[in-house]
């Protein structure tokens, strides 16, 4: 099973573990109901300002990771595999949650060869904070009207058909060709 890596900032003192077993790590849970994304802002490389908002009428699939995180690295690969499987009928945006920034995260990204994904920056973990991320990696599923679908928390492998089902059946039919 995959290993979640926790984040401190987002436990508060009186949070009690999840029971192991009503964790999926790794698995898509769908939303009760789709609920619209937060208002959110992260940076590219260059230091512009993008929001989700930026990205409407897109299928997103919106990972939060850091260089330091171990599961989110060995995941990385399937999501620039999945960016080139459905190329434009998705958008893989990865918002690299490293407090050191580009100076971190663009040699990684440069080293792997992620040449497929958006890469953003969000020193700060408020994209983290504002969808309540309990540890990284954790990918959210945003639907072309900007509505949380769903999410994965913990390493998941994007490409495999199990993910790629699950994805291509929450994806506008027109967007696949169907």
């Amino acid at each position: 099973m995959a290993a979640f890596v926790l984040l401190a900032s987002t436990l508060g003192a009186a949070a009690q573990p999840a029971e192991p077993d009503k964790i999926k790590l790794g698995e898509f849970i769908p939303a009760a109901a789709p609920q619209p994304a937060p208002e959110i802002s992260f940076a590219d490389s260059a230091g512009n300002a993008a929001t989700l908002a930026d990205f409407k009428g897109k299928f997103l699939v919106l990972n939060l990771w850091a260089t330091w995180c171990v599961p989110c690295l060995e995941e990385m690969p399937s999501l620039q595999r999945l960016q080139a499987k459905l190329g434009p009928a998705l958008t893989v945006i990865a918002v690299s949650e490293d407090r050191g920034g580009d100076k971190v995260v663009a040699p990684f990204v440069a080293t792997h060869q992620l040449d497929k994904l958006r890469i953003y920056l969000d020193p700060s973990s408020a994209v983290s904070h504002a969808f309540a991320v309990r540890g990284l990696p954790t990918t959210l599923v945003v639907d072309t009207d900007g509505n949380v679908l769903g999410k994965v928390e913990g390493e998941a492998d994007w490409d495999s058909d199990k993910m790629l089902a699950v994805l291509t059946g929450l994806m506008p039919a027109h967007s696949l060709g169907r």
